[in-house]
């Protein structure tokens, strides 16, 4: 989210005449060069979702009183406070899992599973009480509309946009990680957790290393958030013998992540549960040839630049990678093709479309 809120105010019109009032930890940079844009601080422990909680309701509607806000945005999806009368209320809604049953039961039961039933409903009733919400992909306000039984009040579909340093123009070629072989590898970036499917991805590769000889490298980078998961993924290298073939990398530095995308011979993005995958914009940006899930909203962003495959099936993954290695033509294809639907998500316009739409619902007041 903190990329998000940095270029939403990065790329604030020049001719916006509001105030803006960011409550924010200070890990989060501020405009320098824009008076109308002051951060006010909060001395509570906010960084504790309880604690935070507990402001939100004690506190936040005495501060919008006092600062007369037109205007609450969450950006988070939660309105976590009474909204004082004359105030709209926007919010945004960004994480798919809550909503995805079949993926939350992939969890062992105990604290993940609970949090994801909390979030459920706390995100859909505040979905509901919003004077907007701004949805980043078509699939989340279809899916959100059939689980609330109906339209919200106002919506509005606004996707992500990509940071240019990801994207491959005539002169950029941002130098290997010196950590990479030399060889050429398969990338997968996401981080480690159920519905990531990166033991089907394991899978895939063993079966493509069976079927043709494969010098690749298979690369999954990412963090290892779920400890459960994690356990799966190194235990499925193990039994297939490919300890010495998959990089598991932990965390990479944001700033190698360009030209890890640059470099892959193919970017995979299995994710069976998304909203607005950024990784996979990135890696459209990257401008290589790309192996994407099937799954909703991936083609929604992709569209015809990426080949799609079943992330639930290894066999149909390993078989369209042979494909693709095997076919320079159709790979040099794919990558200009990813280059060229790159350029849909940018964010600057994402920023412009956010304050017209907040600006349009203010001037309703």
């Amino acid at each position: 989210m903190q990329t998000y809120l940095i270029n939403l105010l990065r790329f604030l019109p020049e001719d916006a005449p509001a105030d803006i009032f960011v409550l924010s930890l200070d890990s989060l940079p501020l405009p320098t060069d824009r008076e109308n844009i002051q951060r006010i601080p909060v001395d509570w422990p906010v960084e504790n979702p309880f604690v935070r909680a507990v402001w939100e309701r004690i506190h936040l509607p005495k501060l919008l009183r006092q600062i007369g806000a037109d205007i609450l945005f969450c950006p988070g999806g939660i309105i976590g406070a009474s909204v004082p009368p004359g105030c709209k209320s926007v919010v945004m809604f960004r994480n798919m899992l809550p909503f995805d049953l079949v993926h939350r039961r992939r969890y062992p039961l105990g604290y993940m599973r609970m949090r994801h039933w909390i979030l459920e409903r706390v995100l859909q009733k505040s979905m509901l009480q919003a004077d907007l919400v701004i949805f980043i992909s078509e699939f989340a306000r279809k899916v959100i509309e059939s689980r609330a039984g109906g339209p919200m009040k106002n919506s509005v579909v606004i996707p992500h946009g990509i940071n240019p340093c990801f994207r491959n123009g005539e002169a950029w070629n941002p130098r290997r990680p010196d950590w990479l072989r030399p060889e050429g590898y398969l990338l997968y970036v996401s981080k480690l957790d159920f519905y990531k499917a990166q033991v089907e991805v394991v899978q895939a590769y063993a079966v493509l290393k069976q079927s043709r000889p494969t010098r690749e490298k298979l690369v999954l980078a990412g963090p290892e958030e779920s400890p459960e998961y994690s356990r799966k993924v190194h235990a499925e290298i193990h039994r297939l013998g490919l300890h010495e073939d998959v990089v598991i990398t932990g965390h990479i530095p944001y700033e190698q992540m360009p030209a890890l995308y640059h470099h892959a011979l193919v970017n995979i993005f299995a994710s069976r549960c998304e909203n607005c995958p950024n990784i996979l914009l990135e890696a459209l940006a990257a401008g290589r040839p790309i192996l994407a899930s099937s799954t909703p909203p991936m083609p929604e962003f992709a569209g015809d630049a990426a080949i799609y495959f079943d992330p639930s099936s290894p066999n149909e993954l390993a078989e369209k990678l042979a494909q693709m290695l095997d076919d320079p033509v159709r790979m040099r294809e794919l990558s200009a093709r990813a280059r060229e639907r790159s350029h849909h998500y940018d964010w600057p316009r994402t920023a412009i479309a956010t304050w017209q739409v907040i600006g349009e619902l203010a001037e309703k007041r």
